[in-house]
């Protein structure tokens, strides 16, 4: 095979259709856009209009609201933290908090600060230092010889 013998699939490309050249062609006077108006000019931009008629998405109900306020938490589990001490990835000696949680690789972002929850177990005495913390695992961590320090005092300590 030669590059001047590659050509597309039988039916991969269709070819022009010549609109507005008469009606010989069937495609002309209006090009088959119907008749004259807005939509067989072109740039339309009717978004939603519905010629005088409520709009959908004025008929359709409203629910909730985006609270623009609402602080987005990384969250770790108490036996994610573990596998981390476990692998080496942490050491248990020294305080963990968000920014070692980021430079081990445990977590890939902090966002506003991290949230400890309960899933798992931990073995390991640990100094935690989080921007907020189930009761659970407050308590799992507190059971296992550790402690945990919830930062800022904004956020609450238990759900």
């Amino acid at each position: 095979m030669k590059l001047n013998q590659l050509r597309d699939n039988p039916g991969a490309r269709k070819d022009p259709i010549c609109v507005g050249r008469g009606i010989g062609c069937g495609k002309g006077k209006t090009s088959g856009r119907g008749v004259k108006g807005q939509k067989a000019r072109s740039g339309v931009n009717l978004g939603g209009y519905e010629g005088g008629q409520m709009p959908l998405f004025r008929r359709m109900p409203k629910r909730g609201f985006k609270n623009h306020g609402r602080c987005k938490f990384a969250i770790i589990n108490l036996g994610r933290l573990q596998d981390a001490i476990d692998s080496g990835m942490l050491d248990a000696k020294e305080t963990i908090n968000g920014q070692s949680l980021r430079e081990s690789g445990v977590l890939s972002r902090v966002f506003d600060g991290v949230r400890l929850l309960a899933r798992g177990e931990i073995k390991a005495k640990v100094r935690l230092e989080v921007a907020g913390a189930s009761k659970a695992a407050v308590e799992a961590v507190e059971k296992a010889g550790g402690s945990v320090t919830i930062l800022g005092g904004e956020v609450p300590a238990g759900e």
